[in-house]
């Protein structure tokens, strides 16, 4: 046979969609043609294929002309995960190996110039978008890619180290090795489903002395998957408060692990030991707003999307460009992404919690009882001015996080456990997805109304409190979720007076100079 088609997936957002490798051998001046809008390292697969076929001792067609078309061509294809599917469409087309035995598998994985598989990335992403799409296949991969796409449940995964072992799980009827794939074929392993293990191990909250309010807040979040705006001086505990918030929330279900392992899986960045862990996002000051939200050609995930079912800690959140924090807006409201680009347009979950932090003024002791600011009042409203003012609208808590007293400091007792807070954490969710399905930050327009239970005296505190605060509509929504939070985690039915008169505190805007 001189044509052979082999399946494999580009990577597309968590789309993956289906590429056939159609490879033609014909008679001709000898040339390898590889076509189907690809990207530089695809196109430059002709000389590891090459290389691996005939390092690995099987015969690459030389007096042959060569088209390899990756179809759709109107799809772009990036990465060397095509050089496998590339090389078995050759072998096929050859008569190497059994053409018709291809079919039910999809293949992708890199050479070595020796025929050793290298892992690619993107492998559970591929595998999620199998199952999500219920398509019965299984997945030939490396190495490293296959040990990811295991850990989708129920998923079909082949382990192949080197090019030889897929060829002589291919090999026609008759030959000396052919038959069974999984006879006398060491390298080519068909592993099982991995299990999600819960992994809560992390830095403790009870490390961070004092801070009471500032904790009280983080749990109001975690429990409510609300967003936080944490202002104070240098020292004050900020980004030890932040690196421990992951620790409050409950433990990820399947499915939240699959979606953040996968996004992490497209970037290159999955960790086999972190799979089931909320991730903490923490970019550099420096980020631009394509590495915020994602971008490129073609598009990739950025930091809102790496820390997907987890949090994205901003520190020193003044100092980042306007652009990257405007670019915030949307993501805060959707829980996504949309990267949309001349040539393609990809989408990607971004169901983060955000958690800033920033020094009130440029020198960062403003308000603070232990040194004098030295910042005119005109550099601390040019320095509060960085954050526009429906970028803090969308965060849900401000908080004050002072410092403590040195001797405060040294003499205070350890603070709770992060596991005993996280433990009325998980049961404060589990009454909001018992009520309504979701946390109370994801309510949206009537759901507010039906689920909130707020009583005739508390809408009247929070009318006058809108009205002399000079909310917007926006605002008293989410000082309403919020009350409904401190609710269930006060075991209430209703939203009572209490309970909005802590959330209106936390809606508090930034200090001014006096």
């Amino acid at each position: 046979m001189s044509l052979a088609l082999v399946q494999s997936r580009a990577l597309l957002g968590l789309q993956a969609p289906a590429v056939t490798v159609e490879v033609h051998l014909a008679n001709g001046l000898p040339s390898f043609t590889l076509v189907g809008l690809a990207e530089v390292e695809v196109k430059e697969a002709r000389e590891r294929v090459r290389s691996a076929l005939q390092n690995a001792g099987l015969e690459f067609p030389t007096n042959k002309r060569i088209t390899v078309n990756l179809a759709p061509a109107d799809l772009p294809k990036d990465s060397g995960r095509f050089d496998l599917p590339i090389a078995l469409g050759i072998l096929a087309a050859s008569g190497q190996v059994d053409a018709s035995r291809l079919a039910g598998y999809e293949f992708a994985g890199e050479l070595s110039l020796s025929g050793e598989l290298r892992p690619v990335r993107g492998a559970l992403a591929t595998s999620l978008a199998l199952q999500t799409q219920q398509i019965d296949t299984q997945l030939v991969l490396p190495p490293g890619s296959a040990e990811e796409a295991a850990l989708v449940p129920a998923a079909r995964v082949v382990r192949a180290r080197h090019l030889l072992d897929v060829v002589r799980a291919f090999l026609p009827p008759g030959s000396v090795a052919g038959g069974d794939a999984d006879v006398a074929n060491d390298g080519w392993t068909r592993l099982q489903a991995t299990a999600l293990t819960a992994n809560t191990t992390g830095p403790d909250m009870a490390d961070v002395k004092g801070q009471a309010g500032a904790k009280r807040a983080l749990e109001i979040a975690a429990a409510g998957g609300h967003s936080v705006l944490m202002a104070g001086p240098p020292g004050s505990g900020k980004s030890m408060l932040a690196q421990r918030f992951a620790g409050l929330l409950p433990a990820m279900t399947v499915e939240e692990a699959l979606e953040s392992a996968a996004i992490a899986s497209l970037a290159g960045r999955f960790r086999p030991e972190a799979f089931g862990v909320r991730p903490t996002g923490q970019p550099h000051h420096t980020a631009s707003a394509v590495a915020l939200v994602g971008g490129g050609s073609p598009p990739r995930p950025g930091e809102i999307s790496l820390a997907h079912q987890g949090v994205l800690f901003l520190d020193e959140l003044p100092e980042f460009p306007r652009a990257a924090l405007e670019a915030l807006r949307e993501p805060l409201e959707t829980g996504h992404i949309t990267i949309a680009r001349a040539a393609q347009r990809a989408e990607y979950p971004a169901r983060f919690q955000m958690i800033a932090a920033m020094n009130p003024c440029p020198c960062g002791f403003l308000g603070s009882t232990q040194r004098a600011c030295r910042c005119t009042p005109d550099q601390v409203h040019r320095y509060q001015a960085k954050l526009s003012g429906p970028l803090l609208d969308r965060i849900d808590l401000h908080v004050e996080v002072p410092a403590l007293p040195a001797e405060q400091l040294v003499q205070a007792p350890a603070g709770e456990s992060t596991a005993s807070i996280r433990a009325r954490v998980e049961q404060a969710r589990a009454k909001a997805l018992a009520r309504q399905g979701t946390t109370n930050q994801a309510l949206q327009g009537q759901q507010i109304d039906v689920h909130l239970h707020l009583d005739d005296t508390a809408a009247k505190f929070l009318n006058t409190a809108a009205a002399r605060l000079g909310w917007s509509a926006r605002s008293t929504h989410r000082a309403l979720k919020v009350a409904r939070t401190i609710a269930d985690l006060a075991g209430a039915p209703t939203t009572e007076v209490s309970h909005v008169a802590e959330a209106v505190q936390y809606r508090r805007v930034l200090r001014s100079p006096v």
